[in-house]
């Protein structure tokens, strides 16, 4: 019982741990993303807001609503990975969708609710998951003792007569146990049993719009079919894995899992709405105007709040986090309506991305490009030595071409490291142990033959 006293989910009225100060989240959003001061304040408060409204008097609580965001900037200056990192540092449900993609089909586009039911279904896995690592051990063990059935077939149905043997089968299956966990039978295969159910090809019934008669359809036809099993052959340490999964399965209690996942979508989720930008447009009769104003008019119920129907039931979506971003380079936020306006009041502008920014990028976050691709061809052996007027050269490069072209940002420094590694990283299996020393020399003679030609570096660059 005090196990599953300790493993039980939150009670939704309990006081919330405290979260990091808006100061920290800060220093733990520099550690990725270079620059961008006022976005990065404007998401810790945001934030820290939430954990301030768990706080407050109950009857004050449900009024309190959350200050969504309008990030403006162009791409690839980190208006995205602002919003991911945040999700991470919140652990809470998020969801990126393209305000765009609901123009496509037609007027009304796709269902905007699809974002409450998508986010509810990411928040059920990772509250599933979380779960299912609580009671791994247990599942295993289960596992382990499932394997030895398999291999003891004996054990498993004792009869009378063989109970006399009972102190001698289980002396052996103690050495088996010790031998499965000392890794001695790992090359040794069983057969095991799998549970499946055949599920009809439902998706062609449901149009857009309809998703949530796709569960209903699907739970339906579910508990109709016959559940077969499948027997696989497959080596001890595979077979441990698929029997502990399937046991952290049925020791999880889905209900209780549905419940804590739809209290962090109404209380922490956040919904990343990129091309905002894309569906502005106000007071034209005709034309494209009117799909962008229908887009945002159905948006509106859900940001300013409103009761989705999911298929895990009603889902508010009053205190979801919505930030929106865009880079406005033919709207500005005003072409908005009104209605779609008042509802992010807070607006921060990201600033274009200099050669500085470049340098930085490339070698200071926890995740920076340099770092990333020395540890990939370090898989194979070979050392990457970048000088440090090989990264001034690459910064500068990033930066000309996109004062040339298309302004993509940060992005560029993906485009441009990808040709400059290209041969070493096709030849990377024939180098192993050799230092690849790259300088600026290096930099100028792989990239200079596209860069002087512009029609060129606009498709390569």
């Amino acid at each position: 019982m005090k196990d599953d006293a300790k493993n039980a989910l939150p009670d939704a009225g309990a006081t919330p741990a405290p979260v990091m100060t808006p100061r920290e989240i800060v220093s733990e959003l520099d550690r990725y993303i270079v620059g961008q001061r006022d976005a990065k304040r404007a998401v810790a408060i945001a934030l820290r807001n939430r954990w301030r409204r768990q706080l407050v008097p109950d009857d004050l609580r449900e009024e309190i609503a959350p200050k969504n965001i309008i990030m403006i900037g162009p791409t690839g200056v980190g208006k995205t990975e602002i919003s991911r990192r945040l999700a991470k540092l919140a652990q809470a449900p998020f969801i990126k969708v393209e305000a765009s993609k609901f123009t496509e089909v037609g007027y009304v586009g796709r269902d905007v609710e699809s974002i409450i039911r998508d986010l509810t279904d990411l928040a059920v896995n990772m509250v599933k998951e979380e779960e299912k690592q609580k009671v791994e051990i247990r599942a295993h063990e289960v596992a382990e003792e499932r394997v030895l059935d398999l291999l003891l077939p004996a054990t498993a149905g004792e009869t009378e007569s063989e109970a006399v043997d009972a102190p001698r089968l289980q002396g052996t299956r103690d050495k088996l146990k010790k031998m499965l966990r000392d890794g001695k039978m790992d090359d040794r295969f069983v057969e095991i049993e799998m549970t499946q159910t055949a599920m009809p090809m439902i998706e062609v019934l449901t149009p857009q719009g309809m998703e949530g008669m796709e569960f209903n359809l699907k739970e339906m036809f579910s508990n109709l079919m016959p559940k077969k099993t499948k027997k696989k052959t497959v080596k001890i340490p595979e077979a441990l894995e698929i029997l502990t999964q399937e046991e952290a399965s049925k020791l999880v209690d889905m209900d209780k899992v549905i419940g804590e996942a739809v209290r962090r979508v109404e209380q922490s989720g956040i919904v990343f709405l990129d091309e905002i930008d894309k569906i502005a447009g106000r007071e034209s009769g005709h034309g494209p105007d009117v799909s962008r104003q229908g887009v945002q008019r159905d948006l509106l119920p859900i940001v300013e709040g409103s009761t989705v129907n999911t298929k895990y039931g009603m889902v508010k979506t009053d205190h979801i986090l919505f930030v929106a971003s865009g880079a406005f380079h033919s709207a500005k936020p005003s072409d908005l309506i009104p209605e779609f306006q008042g509802r992010f009041p807070i607006r921060v502008e990201l600033s274009s991305l200099s050669k500085d920014d470049f340098v930085r990028i490339l070698t200071e976050p926890k995740n920076a490009l340099i770092k990333q691709y020395e540890a990939l061809l370090e898989t194979e052996g070979v050392h990457l030595k970048f000088a440090d007027d090989a990264i001034q050269e690459i910064a500068q490069i990033a930066s000309d071409v996109n004062e040339r072209t298309e302004n993509i940002g940060a992005r560029r420094l993906h485009t441009i490291l990808e040709r400059l590694l290209d041969e070493v990283s096709f030849s990377a299996p024939e180098i192993q142990g050799k230092e690849v020393a790259i300088d600026a020399n290096y930099v100028r003679e792989r990239l200079s033959p596209i860069l002087k030609n512009e029609d060129l570096s606009r498709y390569i660059l």
